[in-house]
């Protein structure tokens, strides 16, 4: 899904010989701590990048959905009405239409294109993004009531009912709702969001190890399902609830109890960092996103050679606060933040030294904080 078009509205023309009706802004996604925590109804704190997916679109009268990428002449098109399940990249939109008709929305058919920057595969939500796009488009076709938090449970249930990855509503809930200019933090049981400024000296690297991972294929499910194994043997209804204390005095074995242990004390890490952000505590915050990655590393083991390579070089490099992995894991993608004033030169010695110390190319975006999901003014 990644191409390097800036904009899909010339593209429209040339695929349709016509403008398109609009385009959508679709973001990706970075999450700055609080990883593996949203399908235990925990608190995470992610921020939409200034990464996106860009589609134009124009309603159909029939009840067909005719899908470009801005780098490949051959569509995907998607019956409104069929049951047969596409493969690649077309089952999200499809789990998307399927599901507006599920719930009792009304649905149309619609040409479109879209170009996208983020690196698929990295962590960073390319799939969110693409899942919001088609949501925000079929409601504007349709005149429907854009509503950015029902809408990303929506695309959630596509994840987890229609492409079976068992995963939680952070991806989409940051990719709808982001506010620009701020990290949220997400509270996971109840969806709500709390806004945590981060300030102009402070950026955001997203350190792309050059490796990728297919979430269907790794080990995100059985990692969720020992979670929910966990709880059930705690007597709790989700890792939520549980704390150190139950954790210490229970009988779960080995392989349950470290995977607990990372979520529990992750919630509480998520909270110690947004208060260390609002506080201009940069020690504290990388010291809780250094306990982050050794705890997904150890207990929960969802790092991996490449990201804990980046980690290890981009740690010693002057100017970062603190670095870990961001997303599922396996492979993609690190976060760290960086003294603005350290960016460029951070940038480049990181780049560096990891090609040095792993046989992968990094690719290094810089990004602030972008706004969700939303139609484009022009």
């Amino acid at each position: 899904m990644q191409s390097q078009e800036p904009h899909s509205q010339e593209l429209f023309i040339d695929r349709f010989g016509a403008s398109p009706d609009g385009r959508v802004i679709s973001p990706g996604r970075v999450n700055l701590i609080g990883e593996h925590t949203d399908y235990n109804d925990g608190f995470v704190s992610p921020m939409a990048i200034e990464r996106h997916i860009d589609l134009a679109f124009r309603a159909r009268a029939d009840r067909q959905a005719v899908l470009y990428t801005g780098i490949d002449p051959n569509p995907v098109v998607v019956d409104i009405d069929s049951l047969n399940r596409l493969k690649g990249w077309g089952m999200y939109p499809q789990g998307v239409i399927r599901h507006f008709a599920k719930d009792g929305l009304e649905i149309q058919g619609f040409d479109a294109v879209f170009t996208s920057d983020i690196p698929s595969g990295s962590g960073l939500s390319s799939s969110a993004a693409l899942e919001l796009a088609i949501a925000r488009t079929l409601t504007a076709v349709t005149a429907g009531q854009w509503d950015a938090t029902e809408m990303a449970v929506r695309c959630m249930r596509v994840e987890n009912d229609w492409v079976g990855v068992a995963s939680g509503v952070m991806d989409q809930l940051i990719c709808a709702t982001a506010v620009e200019g701020s990290v949220s933090r997400i509270d996971c049981a109840d969806y709500s969001t709390y806004p945590v400024q981060l300030p102009a000296d402070v950026v955001v690297l997203i350190l792309h190890t050059g490796t990728k991972r297919g979430l269907v294929d790794s080990e995100y499910n059985e990692r969720r399902s020992t979670c929910e194994r966990a709880a059930a043997e705690l007597g709790v209804s989700s890792l939520r609830h549980a704390t150190l204390d139950m954790l210490d005095a229970s009988d779960l074995d080995d392989l349950a109890r470290r995977r607990a242990r990372h979520v529990i004390s992750e919630n509480d890490r998520v909270l110690a960092w947004g208060q260390a952000v609002t506080d201009a505590n940069w020690s504290e915050a990388g010291s809780l996103m250094a306990a982050s990655h050794a705890s997904l590393r150890d207990d929960f083991e969802v790092s991996g050679p490449a990201l804990d390579a980046m980690v290890h070089v981009a740690r010693e490099v002057d100017g970062v606060h603190g670095v870990r992995l961001t997303g599922a894991g396996f492979a993609g993608a690190c976060v760290a933040l960086v003294a603005a004033e350290h960016a460029q030169q951070a940038t480049a010695t990181i780049d560096r030294e990891f090609r040095q110390s792993y046989d992968a190319i990094p690719q290094i975006i810089p990004s602030s904080p972008a706004r969700g999901t939303h139609l484009a003014d022009s």
